[in-house]
């Protein structure tokens, strides 16, 4: 069982959710940009949660299904179809050997996210399928998914198989078969197109000048076209330091924001470098990355500063709101 690449788009890599316990070795963790919806296509299949998925960027591929199969497609809006029919999204989906899906306009979101029952059966390096494109390791060779590349499908799982058979017994005379229920993407997903992304300070942000403090928090900040899966360059007011400083080189994680000498922030993302020379000034708090990691190059986002303790509130509350509707999907599989 496989499935083809026909056209590549403009970046599809396999992600999973991450190449954790390696960066004291300076090997980057990379995964997929937004967990949330990497982790639903996975649990829509009935796939382990942390299994790896294609991470689709704007352009999405076109992609031919050898061999009827079960997928489900999260994540950005980018136009999936089969057959010139609308390709049903945030739900599983059995569809027929042959079919060719296709991606089309984006509609809202950056990157999309395409698991298949049983996973992609490609090797694990370091305990994660991740693809890191810089270095040239994990995935499919390494690399971003380019055309004829065929890519082979791992064994189903039993709740998998209970799903497949149940859905394929409904097909008539359409290429694909659906449930008729869905997860409501609103619930992980924004496409807000000036994003309101909640931050807490870092250990640098009290050495900005109190004007630069001011901007960080009441200015809108652009996405530039120079961004990519290791950080979103922005571009806004200029901020400055009260003194200027060396400092040593510090540990950087995913959504730590920092602010090199040109005054504009960088904030750093799944392909990030261990650690970072640059001062921080804030972090993104969990709950917002999978949001903060659906924006376009163009679009503007803006920070509001938070507590630790409402940090963590918040994202305690996410994560009880996931464990209900992963509750309420098993029920319906």
């Amino acid at each position: 069982m496989s499935i083809t690449i026909l056209r590549p788009g403009l970046l599809t890599s396999i992600q999973d959710t991450g190449r954790y316990g390696f960066q004291k070795y300076g090997v980057i963790a990379s995964g997929a940009m937004d967990v949330y919806s990497l982790r639903m296509a996975n649990l829509l299949v009935g796939n382990k949660e942390t299994e790896a998925a294609l991470e689709i960027t704007l352009m999405g591929p076109m992609i031919s299904v050898n061999e009827d199969m079960l997928i489900a497609i999260t994540g950005a809006d980018l136009s999936p179809s089969v057959d010139g029919i609308s390709l049903p999204v945030w739900r599983p989906v059995w569809i027929k050997r042959g079919s060719v899906i296709k991606f089309g306009v984006p509609k809202s979101g950056c990157r999309s996210y395409f698991a298949v029952a049983g996973g992609f059966a490609v090797e694990k390096i370091m305990h994660s399928k991740s693809t890191y494109l810089r270095g040239e390791i994990g995935g499919f060779k390494g690399r971003a998914l380019q055309k004829q590349d065929t890519i082979e499908i791992g064994k189903y799982s039993e709740r998998s198989m209970m799903l497949f058979s149940k859905l394929k017994d409904t097909v008539s005379t359409s290429p694909f078969s659906t449930t008729d229920w869905f997860v409501d993407s609103k619930l992980f997903f924004s496409g807000s197109s000036e994003a309101l992304i909640r931050v807490l300070s870092g250990r640098q942000y009290d050495q900005l000048t109190k004007q630069g403090k001011n901007q960080l928090f009441a200015e809108f900040f652009q996405i530039t076209p120079q961004s990519d899966r290791m950080g979103f360059r922005l571009s806004g007011p200029k901020m400055e330091f009260q003194e200027k400083e060396d400092m040593l080189s510090e540990a950087v994680s995913f959504g730590t924001i920092q602010l090199p000498p040109n005054g504009n922030p960088i904030i750093l993302l799944a392909d990030r470098q261990t650690t970072g020379g640059y001062p921080k000034i804030a972090q993104v708090a969990s709950v917002d990355l999978a949001y903060l990691a659906q924006r376009k190059p163009g679009e503007k986002i803006r920070f509001q500063l938070i507590t630790l303790e409402e940090a963590q509130q918040l994202q305690l509350k996410k994560e009880k709101q996931w464990k209900q509707l992963k509750h309420a999907i098993l029920m319906k599989q």
